[in-house]
């Protein structure tokens, strides 16, 4: 029996950082009438994080990409200005290039400070951010068997997202420093292949029936089925901070799982690849975003990222034009031609550096342009 097509629904979660504008430092402590007046404005669409330092957003569920792009722009240019009236500045980034964990509060709230006992320095080093985008497939074992399949292109997307080149004032050498840090916790990482949403109940049933977890929310995964809404979550990618760049990365993802859905419909699949293999190309992805290449495992061979880029839009194409998002994933292309925002943080860094700049101040000058990236095509320049 043929299984309708998903709505394939978008929701797109970003996490910002609040930074003192006069220090370029994280507001380790911000009033808490920032937040009270965030959640007044955006009731539904806002939420503290782990650290005090940090605040998360959510769009509603959206028919489409163009009403994603715009639920998103109107989240970020409403935080930032709710932050900017209390003396803060926000920045979309997966890290904030300076900043030191050991300085910061995590939020007094059962569930983080559960969190702060179980997990230790391990949670109290989490000063990242990432995004996470939704799409709703409402037939359980499509949802598992999509799943599958698209673990393959995470990789790609996480290239295309890289934000976290820095870590308390060092280059770290990697695009995403992000997935170091977060891939301390347990439950992290590429999932396993499942047969069907009745194995993937029963694997989390082990887990929760020797109150190891209390449920599901607890699996963070790069790609996971959400257990309280009938999507597939992707939460591998950084935080980009342009949201041009977000939304690209979203419709790809939805475009990705169209695809996979279209493949099924005519009795075909993507191949499915080991585990082992599919982390080669997330450690290169995070490791170089999209100067390296990644390995096309079809081929055999390390393949420059934008030749995967060009041959993912053709890919996809057909569906992008289906979903009416063809422009936003055409607009991998830019990504590619003016790089990620980890690129041009190394950028940035390294001019101020040439003119003369010191370590200190060269950091402060890359903070400048995250705040100044942020809000850039939200309409609150």
């Amino acid at each position: 029996m043929s299984i309708p097509e998903p709505s394939f629904t978008i929701g797109i979660e970003e996490e910002y950082l609040l930074v003192d504008p006069e220090t370029r430092d994280l507001a380790s402590d911000p009033r808490e009438s920032l937040l009270a007046k965030c959640q007044e404005i955006l009731a539904g669409q806002v939420a503290p994080e782990f650290l005090r330092s940090q605040i998360e957003v959510g769009t509603r569920v959206c028919a489409t990409i163009a009403e994603a792009r715009g639920e998103l722009a109107r989240l970020r240019r409403t935080v930032a200005e709710v932050a900017k009236s209390h003396g803060y500045a926000l920045i979309a980034a997966s890290t904030h290039p300076f900043a030191r964990w050991t300085r910061q509060h995590h939020t007094d709230k059962d569930r983080y400070n559960v969190l702060a006992q179980d997990m230790q320095v391990v949670v109290r080093r989490l000063l990242i951010c990432g995004m996470h985008v939704h799409v709703g497939i409402e037939n359980d074992d499509l949802r598992i068997d999509i799943l599958n399949q698209a673990r393959y292109f995470l990789p790609h997307l996480l290239a295309l997202s890289t934000s976290s080149p820095f870590w308390q004032g060092e280059n770290t050498g990697l695009k995403s420093y992000r997935l170091s840090v977060f891939d301390e916790l347990p439950r992290t990482g590429l999932p396993s292949e499942f047969s069907s949403f009745g194995e993937y109940e029963r694997t989390i049933e082990v887990l929760t029936s020797v109150g190891l977890i209390e449920d599901a929310t607890k699996i963070w995964w790069d790609l996971r089925p959400h257990c309280k809404f009938p999507t597939i979550e992707m939460r591998l990618c950084d935080v980009s901070t342009l949201i041009d760049d977000a939304i690209c990365i979203a419709a790809l993802f939805v475009c990705v799982c169209r695809m996979l859905y279209r493949l099924r419909r005519s009795n075909q699949r993507w191949r499915s690849y080991p585990v082992l293999l599919l982390n080669e190309n997330r450690w290169r992805a995070q490791r170089y975003g999209t100067s390296e290449g990644l390995v096309d495992f079809g081929r055999g061979a390390l393949v420059p990222v934008g030749d995967l880029v060009e041959e993912l839009i053709e890919l996809v194409r057909e569906d992008a034009e289906h979903c009416g998002c063809l422009a936003e994933v055409e607009h991998a292309r830019t990504i590619m031609a003016r790089g990620t925002s980890a690129d041009r943080q190394l950028a940035r860094y390294r001019a101020a550096i040439d003119a003369g700049a010191g370590k200190e101040e060269a950091l402060r000058a890359v903070v400048d342009g995250l705040i100044e990236e942020t809000l850039e095509g939200t309409d609150a320049q």
